[in-house]
């Protein structure tokens, strides 16, 4: 979702600052970028860590993981600005019948209102960082929707923006149709790396779950 369908990346980047900042301190641009696509957990331990407060302190982070929620859902239900191409993909994809779900590391009290925004009848299932053993870069959250979706991994293609949502998709034996935003994503093992979702086909999706099969593959797709 974030940073793949919907613009928010940016918006986290406010908000993850504001944390710091509430703690008198301020997070590089270094942390910030290991933190795309990362979980709410995962990163309120290391903004505590980066303004020299205990991570491991877990009331701490519990208290500083509320004020993060409550803080990114007050910007997040102003409406979330959607990545280039993304909705059209979505409306193509659904208009095509092919069975799809939304797999974030964003804990599904924050996922709720974002949809509010995306529309939540793109998808047949949702499944949020909240909801799974573990986050991505785990395999676990890809496993669980294409488990719930009755699909092959195998079979499947994920397209996700960053390393850390990259690797949790290959590990649960997806391909991957990787279109970078905050970071890059080198290409690898499965994926495959389009500049943009714009003018998307399923053509495109086919193409790139065939070619993303074998090993490292970059893709000749360019937005238009």
């Amino acid at each position: 979702m974030d940073g793949t369908l919907v613009d928010t990346e940016g918006l986290w980047s406010v908000t993850i600052q504001e944390l710091a900042a509430h703690h008198g301190g301020e997070l590089s641009t270094e942390t910030r970028e290991e933190l795309t696509g990362s979980s709410l957990v995962r990163t309120v331990r290391a903004v505590r860590a980066e303004v020299g407060l205990d991570p491991d302190d877990d009331d701490g982070v519990a208290t500083d993981g509320r004020w993060l929620t409550d803080r990114t859902a007050e910007v997040f239900g102003r409406g979330v600005p959607w990545r280039p191409g993304a909705r059209e993909a979505l409306a193509m994809v659904r208009a095509a019948g092919l069975p799809t779900a939304l797999v974030t590391s964003t804990y599904r009290e924050l996922t709720e209102v974002a949809l509010d925004t995306i529309g939540r009848g793109f998808f047949d299932i949702t499944v949020c960082g909240d909801e799974v053993p573990a986050t991505k870069p785990d395999p676990s959250p890809y496993r669980l929707a294409t488990g719930k979706l009755g699909v092959d991994p195998r079979a499947s293609l994920a397209v996700e923006d960053s390393p850390t949502g990259t690797r949790s998709a290959v590990a649960a034996g997806a391909t991957v149709l990787v279109v970078p935003a905050e970071v890059p994503v080198p290409a690898g093992e499965r994926r495959v790396l389009r500049e943009s979702l714009v003018g998307l086909t399923l053509d495109d999706l086919r193409d790139a779950l065939r070619n993303g099969s074998g090993s490292d593959h970059r893709s000749r797709a360019v937005a238009r």
